[in-house]
């Protein structure tokens, strides 16, 4: 983490366990590690590795079963279910590897529907959208339903939806794995480019080091659920 950057996230120690019968699974296992704010990480790794977990937990979406994951000062393993709710609404955003749009929704309702859940005012949310739509470039795909979108579109659609509600903090899990090479690496560059132009702090899954070289400003590396490296891109 830069030293100029003021810490917005921090693990402490933190822990996802679960029992398979008589085994227990180690997904995430004692990690701590800091993340400043505005700063674009990567985490890499092999499939389970805990890359996923540990981002689950970043976004509210799982609890720890032990330690602490401390984002702008609050511990969400201490949050009831409302102030987590909360926080997923206003303070994060999530993108995925298979868009979890919905199909019968238009674009325009697909990117409402979170900030309906927000309570944002009516007359807000179709600046919001607009707002949305235009940093990714599909001002013009507002009535379109996802499945007269290509696959790269629809994630451009994932994305505005996941910065409709300005989060501070945005949390992508392998967003380019259902996508072909060149429209992988737009989704990338307009990750980077949302981070660079406002601020949002940034955490990346991704098993790909080469893309993660070109955008990230750290890679930390999971194996077997732990922290096993971090460094500077080359």
């Amino acid at each position: 983490m830069s030293d100029a950057a003021p810490r917005i996230l921090r693990a402490e120690r933190v822990s996802r366990h679960y029992a398979m019968g008589s085994a227990v699974i180690r997904a995430v296992d004692e990690v701590s590690l800091e993340v400043g704010a505005g700063e674009f990480v990567a985490l890499l790794g092999s499939s389970g590795s805990g890359k996923s977990t540990l981002l689950n937990l970043m976004g509210g979406l799982d609890r720890p079963t032990s330690g602490a994951m401390v984002v702008a000062g609050r511990d969400l393993a201490t949050l009831g279910a409302e102030e987590l709710a909360r926080y997923r609404r206003h303070s994060v955003g999530m993108i995925f590897q298979s868009f979890n749009l919905v199909p019968r929704m238009t674009v325009e309702e697909n990117l409402e529907l979170p900030l309906r859940l927000a309570e944002v005012e009516r007359g807000e949310r179709r600046a919001r959208v607009e707002e949305a739509l235009d940093r990714v470039g599909l001002q013009a795909r507002l009535r379109h339903r996802p499945s007269e979108l290509s696959g790269g579109e629809q994630q451009r659609v994932a994305i505005a939806r996941a910065l409709v509600n300005r989060p501070t903090i945005l949390l992508a899990d392998e967003p380019t794995g259902n996508l072909d090479s060149r429209t992988g690496t737009e989704i990338l560059t307009l990750i980077e480019e949302i981070n660079r132009a406002s601020g949002t702090t940034v955490v990346l899954v991704t098993h790909e080091e080469a893309r993660a070289d070109r955008i990230a400003k750290r890679k930390i590396f999971l194996a077997d659920g732990r922290l096993v490296e971090e460094r500077k891109p080359n």
